[in-house]
C-alpha cells in the first residue's frame, strides 16, 4: 500500500469496458450532472467514506476526478483506513476528453443529455 498507480485514460477505458475495473468519480455531484464517464459512479470526495468503497469484488476500484489531484486524495484517504485502492486516472477527466473517449454531457440549459 502508499504506491498510487498512474493509469491513462485508454488502459481505464480498455478495463471499464472489458468490466476488469469499476470507475468512481470523486468530483461534486453537480460536477458529475454536467458531464461523466459511461459506467462511472459517484462517491464524491467531501463525503467519502473509504468502508463504503466496493473493494474486494471481481473488479479493481480506480478513481477519477477532473485533473488527478482529488482522485490521489481519496486513493490515499482509503490506504490510510485500510481500504485497497491502488490505482487512479491520470489527468483526470481533462485526459479522458483529451484522448477523445465517451463522454456523457449534459447541456446546462436544456438538460438534455448528450453522448453515452
Amino acid at each position: 500500500m502508499g504506491q498510487l498507480e498512474d493509469m491513462t485514460p485508454e488502459a481505464v477505458a480498455a478495463g471499464v469496458n472489458s468490466g476488469d475495473i469499476l470507475l468512481i468519480d470523486v468530483r461534486e455531484a453537480n460536477e458529475y450532472g454536467l458531464e461523466r464517464i459511461p459506467g462511472a459512479l459517484l462517491y464524491p470526495l467531501s463525503t467519502l467514506d473509504p468502508k463504503a468503497v466496493p473493494v474486494g469484488g471481481p473488479k479493481r476500484v480506480v478513481f477519477h476526478c477532473a485533473a488527478g489531484r482529488r482522485s490521489a486524495m481519496a486513493a490515499m484517504r482509503c490506504q490510510d483506513e485500510g481500504v485497497n485502492v491502488d490505482a487512479h486516472l491520470a489527468g483526470g477527466l481533462g485526459a479522458w476528453k483529451e484522448a477523445e473517449l465517451p463522454l456523457i454531457e449534459t447541456d446546462p440549459l436544456t438538460g438534455q443529455v448528450k453522448g453515452a
